[in-house]
Formats: structure tokens, C-alpha cells, sequence
């Protein structure tokens, strides 16, 4: 059977964008090469016609410069064709690669989404119920702790008849009298050396006396 209506063939697969690519390239190459050569017969003809006179001559190089020409012209015509197609190319290219960019991006986001919806089950720390409701316990406490540093902070033994105002005239004449006594290098009176008596002299011997000697009599 299979020699009457013959095997069915492989289909090969699709090429891909970057072979397609590549092969507008190596074809691309192929026509600059061709177009180069003909560049530099068309510079030898040009030598040749300023060298030859008028004449057959002069025509059949002519004739032979022109054919090239016109070859010159197809290949470039065929090279811009295939810029063209080099252009849609890429541009097909990124678009692709953007939906592909694109899937991916949706599929982390995807993700994402899906790792935070079980952290926010797993975790009540994330509820915010559970945040607010810690916060107001931290706000009494920290008030309990207010409290409780003015509490431990009052004073002892400390009489609660005496007047402020009383305080504050005592205050201000200690002040004063700070201020009153600079002499003292600006120390309080109270925080002075006092001052003592000066000790008694001795009587004074004379000279007689104090070598033995006995005193003579003052005549009168």
C-alpha cells in the first residue's frame, strides 16, 4: 500500500523567530558582498574610461560599466527588501518576547498573591483586629507605667502644711544674700571659716632676764 500511494512525509516543525532572523541575515551579508564586488568593477570601468579615447572602445566599456550598474541596482533593490523584512522581523520578535514578559510577570504576581493570602491565614499577627486590639493593650500599659514611676517617685517625710509661697520668698532671700556677699569669692556665709580671737602676746623679758642675769634697779 505504502508503495501505491506512498508514506506520508514528516512535517517538519515551524521555523523559529531566530532562525528566521538568521537566515534574513546571512542572506543580508551574501548581497553586500555581491553589491561591494560590483562597486569595485564600476571603479575600474571609471579608470578606464578616462584613460580610453572616444570611440568603440570607450562604448563597449560603456555597454559593460551600465550592465553592471543595473546589476548593482537589483541586488540593492533585493538588499532593501530584505531590511524590510529584517524590521517586521524584530519587531515580531518583541512583541512575542513582551507577551512572554508579560505571562511571566502575571504568573509571579499570581504568586505573590497567593503566598500573601496564606501568610495573612497562617499568621494572626497579620489581623487587624488583632493589631488594634494589641496596640490599645500596649497604650494601657504604658499609662499603668506612668502611674505607677509617679507613685514610686513621691516624696517621703516631707511636711504638707508648709506654704509654697513660703518656700519661694525663703528661696529668693537665700538668693539674695548669695548675691550680696561677693568678698567671700562667692561662697555662702554659712559655708565660710569663722573668724577666731587672736591669741594673747607674751610679756617681754629683759635682756638681763633672759641671761640670768638680775635686773638692776631703775632709779626713780
Amino acid at each position: 500500500m505504502r508503495r501505491i500511494f506512498g508514506a506520508p512525509q514528516k512535517k517538519e516543525p515551524a521555523p523559529t523567530l531566530e532562525q528566521a532572523g538568521d537566515r534574513l541575515t546571512s542572506r543580508g551579508d551574501r548581497l553586500d558582498e555581491q553589491i561591494r564586488k560590483l562597486d569595485e568593477q564600476l571603479m575600474k570601468f571609471k579608470d578606464q574610461l578616462k584613460k580610453t579615447r572616444p570611440g568603440p572602445g570607450q562604448e563597449a566599456i560603456k555597454r559593460r560599466a551600465l550592465q553592471v550598474l543595473r546589476q548593482k541596482k537589483m541586488f540593492e533593490g533585493q538588499r532593501e527588501t530584505l531590511y524590510n523584512q529584517q524590521f517586521n522581523m524584530e519587531q515580531t520578535k518583541f512583541t512575542v518576547e513582551s507577551i512572554q514578559d508579560t505571562v511571566q510577570t502575571v504568573q509571579a504576581l499570581k504568586g505573590a498573591s497567593k503566598e500573601m493570602r496564606g501568610a495573612m491565614k497562617a499568621n494572626k499577627e497579620l489581623d487587624l483586629n488583632f493589631i488594634d486590639k494589641l496596640q490599645d493593650e500596649l497604650a494601657d500599659m504604658a499609662d499603668l507605667t506612668n502611674d505607677i514611676n509617679e507613685m514610686m517617685g513621691q516624696s517621703f517625710a516631707v511636711p504638707e502644711d508648709v506654704d509654697e509661697g513660703d518656700l519661694m520668698a525663703e528661696l529668693d532671700a537665700l538668693e539674695g544674700d548669695m548675691m550680696a556677699e561677693p568678698a567671700a569669692g562667692g561662697v555662702p556665709s554659712y559655708l565660710q571659716e569663722p573668724d577666731l580671737p587672736e591669741l594673747p602676746t607674751a610679756p617681754q623679758a629683759n635682756a638681763e632676764e633672759e641671761l640670768g642675769l638680775p635686773a638692776i634697779a631703775q632709779r626713780t
